[in-house]
């Protein structure tokens, strides 16, 4: 199945942000499914709390319109209202039948921020299928947990579809492409990771919040990288190959081989 990644600056207008998800999905002609970042409907560093709609509010369904205008699925980070006040970060699946979201369960309190100060923490483990391929999703922070992916892989996941506002500093970008790869491993799934393109290659200033380094990347259920992107906007096409995972978890059983652990329930 193909998977096109699209590679967005956000700004803080989600009005303006409909247009970057139209524009990216008609690019990704050919593609099954369409993956956008975390913060595909607002970028940090604004209040989140003014922005935030339910999954059946207008940003959500305009999103559905679009995927379906196209026979397309999209996967987009949004921010719904949790029930305390504060938001979820929340990855959108949309179209041809369906419309759910993802809460990020790891939220990024670390490198000096605090993402719980106004985001609730989400607590299940998402998948749904497409054509016959389950998909699992994952946000940013989520890629350094490896258990996450693994009770995917446990749900019946071959793909893991990874939304990402990656924050830049040193040695951030070695971090993003190792985690990515290692998770892939983990897991023997196919992870996409697709991350908010770097503000500052369009001369924009991010301000500080974690907006995004580019890096876009894909990588095989045995970690190989076999697409990226820089860091400037763009689209990565990949396709994702059930039978691959079938060897690999054949070749490699780090699933079927675990001793610490007990296999979750679908």
């Amino acid at each position: 199945m193909r998977v096109a990644l699209c590679q967005i600056t956000s700004s803080a207008d989600p009005a303006a942000n409909l247009d970057l998800l139209r524009a990216g999905v008609a690019r990704a002609r050919g593609a099954r499914v369409v993956l956008f970042p975390e913060a595909a409907m607002c970028r940090f560093g604004v209040p989140l709390g003014p922005v935030a709609e339910p999954l059946d509010g207008p940003w959500a369904t305009a999103v559905r319109e679009i995927a379906d205008d196209h026979g397309v699925v999209v996967v987009a980070g949004m921010f719904t209202p949790a029930p305390d006040g504060r938001v979820a970060n929340t990855l959108l699946v949309t179209g041809g039948g369906l419309h759910a979201g993802y809460d990020k369960i790891h939220l990024f309190d670390a490198f000096g921020f605090t993402e719980s100060k106004t985001v609730a923490p989400g607590a299940q483990p998402v998948v749904f299928t497409v054509d016959g391929v389950v998909f699992g999703l994952a946000t940013c922070y989520d890629v350094r947990f490896p258990e996450l992916f693994r009770a995917l892989a446990d749900r019946g996941a071959s793909a893991v579809l990874l939304g990402a506002s990656w924050g830049a500093g040193p040695g951030k970008r070695e971090q993003w492409e190792l985690l990515v790869r290692a998770r892939a491993l983990d897991s023997t799934s196919w992870v996409l990771a697709c991350g908010q393109a770097d503000p500052d290659v369009q001369g924009t200033d991010p301000g500080g919040a974690p907006t995004g380094i580019g890096c876009s990347t894909v990588a095989s259920p045995l970690g190989e990288v076999v697409g990226s992107l820089g860091a400037e906007p763009g689209v990565l096409f990949a396709d994702v190959d059930v039978a691959a995972v079938e060897q690999a978890r054949r070749t490699l059983p780090v699933l079927a081989n675990r001793r610490l652990t007990t296999p979750a329930s679908p």
